[in-house]
């Protein structure tokens, strides 16, 4: 953990923990290089913490701090409901915190790693680079083509879960229909069982990624890519699933599904590394390091 500089020779600069950096001079926090709103005296006492990183700051050094002893306040509410607002821009929790962790009746700790930045040349440049991207595509460093909102791969790979859902729903509300269907030698029953097995089986992992990629879980990309090798056996599988309307669909029909269901675990790979970039990795999944 990289320390702070010292307070009295303090320079406007950034701290960086986690997906989030606070700016010191602009006193805003982004996460992810998007700005998140945050009141001024919530952002007070996070920086104060983030000064104090892994040690106790009690509540009296924030009342000296924050709330000057000839300011009539009600500091206890005060100071709480800053810490409340703190943990849900942070997506933290006191019952199991990963930021700021609560010592009862004696103070607040913050948690985790902080890398404090001067704001230079190079950080300047990279701010307008992440403003230039909120407000449009702009050239991929890798590809030399627009890049995206990130908003769009989340979109798109959402609606695939989607897909997903119409396909396992349906399978389990026609359950009886698969009863006469063979396939590659399976009889009706034993096909009947793998197809809702399977649709039983994806159900709860296309609600996890809608849920995911709907709250903006910042650690998806990761947990995705831990559980990829399993989502792409699921898919492949199900994407034998036209076969099993082969003699509605006709064979041109059900072999152009087929190569499209094929497909697209690996589109979902792609979306969730457009949307969900470690950090310290270029946009083609290596190491930039």
């Amino acid at each position: 953990m990289a320390a702070p500089p010292s307070s009295s020779r303090r320079q406007p600069g950034l701290a960086r923990f986690g997906v989030f950096e606070a700016d010191l001079e602009t006193r805003e926090l982004r996460k992810q290089g998007r700005r998140v709103r945050l009141q001024d005296q919530p952002f007070a006492v996070l920086v104060l913490l983030l000064e104090r990183a892994g040690t106790l700051v009690s509540r009296e050094e924030v009342r000296e701090r924050l709330w000057p002893s000839d300011t009539y306040v009600d500091f206890d509410h005060g100071l709480n409901t800053a810490i409340n607002k703190l943990r849900a821009v942070l997506g933290d929790s006191a019952t199991s915190p990963r930021f700021i962790e609560t010592l009862a009746r004696r103070g607040y700790r913050f948690l985790g790693n902080v890398d404090w930045q001067m704001q230079s040349k190079d950080a300047i440049a990279r701010d307008e680079l992440s403003s230039m991207r909120a407000r449009g595509p702009q050239p991929s460093p890798a590809l030399d083509i627009p890049e995206p909102h990130r908003n769009i791969p989340r979109s798109l790979f959402a609606v695939l879960q989607l897909m997903y859902l119409i396909f396992y729903l349906e399978a389990l509300f026609h359950w009886e229909n698969l009863g006469g269907v063979t396939f590659l030698g399976f009889a009706g029953p034993s096909m009947m069982v793998s197809v809702l097995v399977l649709a039983a089986l994806g159900i709860p992992v296309r609600f996890y990624f809608l849920s995911a990629v709907g709250f903006d879980y910042a650690r998806f990309g990761e947990k995705f890519h831990r559980i990829f090798l399993a989502i792409f056996l699921l898919d492949e599988l199900w994407a034998l699933a036209p076969f099993l309307l082969v003699e509605k669909l006709g064979l041109g029909p059900t072999l152009a599904a087929t190569a499209a269901l094929l497909y697209v675990p690996f589109a979902e790979r792609t979306l969730v590394r457009m949307a969900y970039r470690q950090p310290g990795r270029t946009p083609n999944g290596r190491s930039a390091g």
